[in-house]
């Protein structure tokens, strides 16, 4: 029963909107907070080192605070910031799916919790269909397509 309501296509955008909603508010607020969210839906520009990546757990805690915070950008379907990783403070622009914040915490108080964050399977399937789109892309004889479809 759980998997055809977070399987359903509605339910994930009710939720999808539920996480702007909240966030444009607290950004409107100026309310700086914190998210958890499903590594295996992020992406990062550019790609952390090995020896970052390893060290994140698989809901890994962002605090979106001072700079990070000033670099948030929302829109209908990702969370957009840059941050600092490490000891190095290696600098990537994150792009997190709504539907892979887990949490939104203030203070040390969860405000909000996303169910969908939890099933893997939705981040897996999203990482396979761009990998095999840059992979469609990156032959030459299909760019000419590529860029046709995005003519229209």
């Amino acid at each position: 029963m759980i998997h055809e309501i977070v399987e359903n296509r509605d339910y994930k955008q009710m939720v999808r909107l539920q996480i702007k909603e909240v966030m444009t508010f607290l950004l409107n607020s100026n309310q700086e907070f914190a998210i958890t969210a499903n590594v295996k839906g992020i992406t990062f520009h550019p790609q952390l080192p090995t020896s970052i990546l390893d060290q994140l757990s698989n809901f890994s805690l962002f605090v979106l605070s001072n700079y990070t915070y000033s670099t948030i950008k929302i829109d209908n379907e990702f969370l957009y910031f840059e941050a600092g990783f490490g000891k190095e403070n290696f600098g990537s622009q994150v792009k997190i799916p709504l539907t892979g914040i887990f949490q939104i915490i203030i203070d040390e108080s969860i405000i909000y919790i996303n169910p969908i964050a939890t099933f893997d399977k939705f981040f897996e399937k999203e990482k396979l269909e761009k990998k095999s789109m840059d992979v469609f892309k990156n032959n030459p004889h299909n760019k000419k397509l590529v860029d046709k479809g995005h003519q229209k």
